[in-house]
């Protein structure tokens, strides 16, 4: 095992420890539950002050933790990774989640979008009452957490390095758990700097990629649009991403939101993978945007060019249509004024408008990132090649949209990650990566 932070850490003092898990997250997390079950005595890792961070940000308005639309539906929302993840859900199902969330004494409900939610709704309440019980079970050893200790790497004799407020420790651990997050948030935690060193240690690690993501549109928005619209909802419209000749387009309504430079929102987030490799692909991407969802082509039609006597068009578009504000906005931002003149050309935009963009917002301000540790490169325990050595969560190699399945991914690659360094400490027989 190489690693281009490869150190000597002299004068640090070294821990003897059966196993370890770095990272504080809900993959870390769970990772820890599982062995800790297992009567392990568990050292717990993380850069951070406190655990959970990305975690309670994320739950601060509304804790989505899993779906609650069927078991085959929801696997195929992991796209090209869904066959190697559909395991691991079906060893830590929707039902097995709530059954453990009510073991923390917080029960769930099913919202009308078949969204699962703690009824507390927040993601506090949860994270307090998980770390409460993982060092204070009710049976077993309590899990050691080691806040503000970030891992550098390996020293000369291939012991784990981390930094720590009263200097460099070395750790000697027969099984570690690695849960470090993606790329995104990088203020809290998840800076994607495990990268790096996993792959100067042999690791096959795909590029991080932003994922859930913004985009910018193409030449910007004008000095008016984005100052009056930035941060303004885009509601009831419907997102359409032609695909291959002959195949249906990606559709799907909801809402979405202008930025200071372009788009983000639940919308955008769910074609995200498909916008960011198209523009990767073909250095260009786009949609059409359909800015009246409910309503035919037809009957757009028939309203426009129903007579407007003296009234404007905008005035006539607010009362036939009820388009104003925003969408009437983003038609004069992207449309050439000959359009307006012609009836049928309007109607045509209205239902179908191009929104051409040209990038990514950075991997940073994602919600989450697409890459990490590729599956062909661990065992069905999620093991490395580094005997001993899981990885669990947002740094293996899937993405997802919101909606639950980013976090239920996250606890079940973690889970299985706990349950692998569990065998491997028993000496049970792991099938090798």
């Amino acid at each position: 095992m190489n690693s281009q932070a490869d150190q000597p850490a002299l004068n640090a003092p070294v821990w003897d420890i059966p196993v370890a898990v770095i990272g504080g997250g809900p993959a870390g997390l769970m990772a820890a539950e599982v062995l800790q079950a297992q009567g392990h005595v568990v050292h717990l890792f993380d850069a951070m002050p406190s655990a959970g961070r990305k975690f309670l940000l994320a739950g601060k308005g509304g804790l989505n933790i899993s779906h609650a639309e069927p078991a085959a539906l929801f696997a195929t929302r992991y796209a090209a990774r869904t066959a190697l993840l559909a395991p691991l859900l079906d060893a830590f199902p929707v039902d097995a989640l709530r059954s453990w969330v009510r073991g923390l004494g917080l029960d769930t409900f099913v919202g009308s979008s078949g969204r699962i939610f703690p009824i507390e709704m927040k993601s506090a309440p949860l994270l307090r009452a998980w770390l409460h019980r993982l060092r204070h079970p009710a049976s077993g050893h309590p899990v050691q957490f080691h806040m503000r200790h970030r891992w550098t790497g390996w020293d000369a004799a291939k012991r784990w390095v981390f930094t720590a407020p009263g200097g460099p420790v070395c750790v000697q651990a027969t099984a570690v758990v690695l849960a470090l997050g993606g790329g995104s948030w990088a203020r809290l935690g998840s800076d994607g700097a495990w990268v790096a060193q996993l792959q100067a240690a042999g690791v096959d690690v795909a590029p991080l990629l932003p994922s859930n993501c913004g985009f910018d549109v193409l030449d910007g928005w004008s000095s008016f649009f984005a100052q009056r619209f930035a941060g303004k909802p885009l509601k009831t419209v419907a997102l359409e991403i032609p695909l291959a000749p002959g195949a249906a387009p990606w559709r799907r309504k909801g809402e979405m939101v202008a930025t200071a430079t372009g788009v983000e929102g639940t919308l955008v987030y769910a074609a995200s993978a498909l916008l960011r490799d198209a523009l990767a692909r073909d250095g260009q991407a786009g949609f059409l945007l359909d800015l009246l969802p409910d309503l035919p082509l037809e009957r757009v039609r028939a309203e426009i060019s129903h007579p407007r006597g003296a009234r404007s068009l905008a005035s006539h578009l607010k009362s036939r249509l009820r388009l104003d504000g925003i969408k009437s906005a983003l038609l004069h931002e992207l449309l050439p004024k000959a359009v307006f003149e012609n009836p049928d050309a309007l109607a045509a935009a209205i239902k179908a408008l191009p929104v051409r963009l040209t990038a990514t917002r950075p991997l940073d301000e994602a919600i989450s990132s697409a890459g990490g540790v590729r599956f062909e490169a661990l065992s069905a325990e999620l093991m490395t090649g580094i005997p001993g050595v899981f990885c669990a969560g947002e740094m293996l190699d899937w993405e997802a949209p919101t909606g639950g399945y980013l976090l239920h991914a996250c606890l079940a690659t973690g889970h299985r990650a706990g349950d692998g360094a569990h065998c491997f400490l028993a000496g049970c027989a792991l099938r090798k990566p």
